[in-house]
């Protein structure tokens, strides 16, 4: 049960550009999340304005975003954003056994030199805030500055989106989902 009510698109007309700006991005949805943060307009389009460019105009790679995104759901717990993610994870080259390690990476031979620093990068800025310069320099050997930033902002804004999702108890989705965030 959701800790805050969920806004029906019909019950807030006024709401009708932002709902449609929504729906637009997120191939024709308007997901539960979005029907939260629609309680707060202006959040809710800096959200939307945000992730659209972490997830559909960065230069970094999908299966490093996607990596990120599933090591975040699977620190912070966050079943909304697991299940959100684990099919675009598989689109965007994961195997399903690399999906399925995540929680013991570190003891696992199925991730390549650089999902190894994505995942140690994602670790240490989930867990521990203050990166390691030897974690940061792993990273670095494999992504240019722009990169780097998307992907320190990706492991950042995923962090918010499974506090959100998780502090408000958002339920899934009942149909399959298009798209996310």
């Amino acid at each position: 049960m959701p800790r805050i009510s969920l806004i029906e698109e019909s019950a807030r007309p006024d709401l009708a550009p932002l709902i449609t700006q929504i729906k637009d991005q997120r191939g024709g949805q308007f997901l539960n999340l979005y029907r939260t943060l629609a309680h707060s307009p202006g959040i809710a389009a800096g959200w939307l304005h945000l992730f659209t460019e972490i997830r559909q105009r960065a230069k970094l790679d999908g299966a490093s975003r996607e990596l990120a995104i599933m090591r975040v759901a699977v620190i912070n717990g966050a079943h909304y954003e697991y299940q959100a993610h684990a099919p675009f994870a598989l689109k965007e080259g994961m195997s399903q056994e690399q999906i399925d390690a995540l929680p013991g990476w570190t003891v696992s031979d199925v991730y390549t030199p650089k999902m190894r620093a994505v995942l140690a990068y994602t670790d240490s800025m989930t867990r521990e805030i203050r990166v390691p310069e030897a974690i940061f320099a792993a990273v670095r050997a494999h992504f240019d500055e722009r990169e780097t930033v998307e992907l320190t902002a990706t492991i950042g804004g995923y962090n918010l989106v499974s506090r959100f999702l998780e502090a408000l108890q958002m339920p899934h989705e009942k149909a399959p989902m298009k798209a996310h965030d």
